[in-house]
């Protein structure tokens, strides 16, 4: 076309074009809205260049502004025309935003750019809630937020400690848990001692049960108690005692303390010479009482009972067992007999003459034996020299507390002895009469300590047979106890 046609054409295509761009750009908005402020994206084909005269219509279309982004722009017609026809952008947004519409744009003959797009800033969704525990996020949900996770009080966190919102807007890690982990606290009550009771080798100790709480939820599933109940009698020396506590998660702990029991003792007593001790509970213990025996054949002279103190002393001195005094210068049978009252058991034989084979066989029998310490009194020339005349009873007879009388040969020769001591004739005559002893034959009476009339016996009589006899039927408790103690001292 002739130069002149085209300068007559032009005005009129600029009309045309500022009527199609009558919206506005938002600045910051990055969109290029029109009036209904609608969000689509307008694209068109490009048309051939039209022949443009740029140097009258530089900007031909809207700068590009976008808020938290930036456009970098290449026009065909060098830097000074970023919004010319034909300018091409390309878009991106600022850290922490994401790009919303498409990265390139390109500014058409339509005066409007081929598309829009705006910087949308990047966000994570919100974190659930932490059951027993809980999150503190430094800028909310946005990128680079870090969230950091604590638990309450007696739970621990398993998992990520904390969580950061990444680019892509999703979190960093996995979501953590709180765990009750931490064992509940128990304390036991303090270690204690008692000192046992009186005639006891035991004391009864109290005390309050542990004081159990839990650092978590504060329940206590179970307490256990390993060891005696509180209340129980202790023995002497040292207990622990150990109580063990489980909360909900099964954590557990222990706590323990000790009871120690102290014994008071007095210095262990030593029995005296020819005697023995007996004593109540431990023998030495504070409150115990002793008392002093003496062997039959021995009387005590001195106190019979001693008791320990809380002071750690005896009560009274100790005894002496000393040999046991016959009189017989009495004036009547009972007079003889109430000096074994209690103390010793009696065994009268009698026969019709020292030569009686019965009467020889019986103190063949018992085994006699004259003591060192006593040299044979005179015996009477009525009385065989053998077997050796009686003067203290065999061991068996001394352990059961056994005293042997005899009553031998008749009047006015008739010889009546307790070991070496002579009973008087009217002594003699009442003893026979008390007890019905006749003097026409053997026969031998077995009497208690209390002087009763307990077994007789017309012929010989065995120390077996006479030791069971006494052993089933007449021994005291205390007696029995002592033998089970000391064994039998004659073998």
């Amino acid at each position: 076309q002739p130069p002149g046609m085209a300068q007559e054409t032009a005005p009129v295509l600029l009309v045309v074009l500022t009527r199609l761009v009558s919206s506005t750009w938002h600045e910051g908005s990055g969109y290029y809205a029109a009036e209904s402020h609608t969000n689509e994206v307008y694209t068109e084909e490009a048309p051939p260049e039209p022949a443009l005269d740029y140097h009258r219509v530089p900007q031909w279309c809207a700068t590009l502004n976008i808020h938290r982004g930036e456009a970098t722009c290449y026009s065909p017609r060098g830097g000074s025309y970023r919004s010319s026809l034909g300018t091409r952008c390309e878009l991106s947004c600022t850290r922490g935003y994401r790009l919303v519409g498409p990265s390139t744009v390109q500014c058409l003959p339509s005066r409007h750019w081929s598309g829009m797009a705006y910087c949308r800033q990047i966000r994570c969704h919100v974190l659930p809630a932490v059951l027993r525990g809980s999150y503190v996020c430094s800028t909310g949900v946005q990128m680079d937020s870090r969230c950091d996770y604590t638990c309450l009080p007696g739970y621990q966190l398993e998992g990520d400690r904390s969580r950061v919102c990444m680019e892509d807007g999703r979190w960093s890690g996995t979501e953590p848990i709180c765990v009750d982990m931490e064992p509940p606290k128990i304390r036991c009550p303090d270690s204690r001692e008692r000192i046992a009771e009186p005639g006891k080798l035991t004391a009864t100790v109290y005390w309050d049960p542990p004081r159990v709480k839990d650092s978590a939820d504060g329940i206590i599933k179970r307490v256990m108690l390993r060891g005696p109940e509180p209340g129980s009698e202790f023995p002497e020396g040292e207990h622990v005692i150990r109580y063990t506590a489980h909360d909900q998660a099964y954590n557990r702990a222990s706590c323990k303390f000790s009871v120690r029991v102290q014994v008071r003792r007095c210095p262990v007593l030593k029995p005296p010479q020819n005697g023995y001790l007996s004593c109540t509970s431990d023998g030495n213990n504070y409150g115990a009482t002793c008392e002093y025996l003496c062997d039959g054949g021995y009387e005590r002279q001195g106190t019979s009972l001693r008791v320990c103190q809380s002071t750690q002393q005896w009560t009274g001195s100790q005894p002496l067992c000393a040999p046991m005094q016959i009189n017989t210068d009495v004036n009547s049978a009972a007079s003889l007999l109430d000096q074994f009252h209690e103390k010793r058991r009696l065994l009268v034989i009698s026969a019709p003459d020292p030569s009686n084979r019965y009467y020889k066989m019986q103190i063949s029998m018992l085994q006699v034996r004259r003591p060192s310490c006593c040299p044979p009194s005179h015996t009477p020339s009525t009385l065989s020299p053998s077997p050796p005349i009686l003067q203290q009873a065999a061991c068996g007879l001394d352990l059961r507390h056994v005293t042997t009388v005899e009553l031998v040969g008749q009047p006015p020769h008739e010889v009546g002895r307790i070991r070496e001591h002579q009973l008087s004739l009217g002594i003699i005559e009442e003893l026979r009469q008390f007890l019905h002893l006749t003097r026409s034959h053997f026969n031998a009476v077995l009497l208690d300590k209390a002087g009763t009339d307990r077994e007789r016996y017309i012929s010989p009589v065995s120390p077996d047979e006479l030791f069971l006899f006494i052993d089933t039927y007449l021994l005291s408790e205390r007696e029995a106890a002592r033998r089970a103690q000391s064994g039998d001292p004659c073998e």
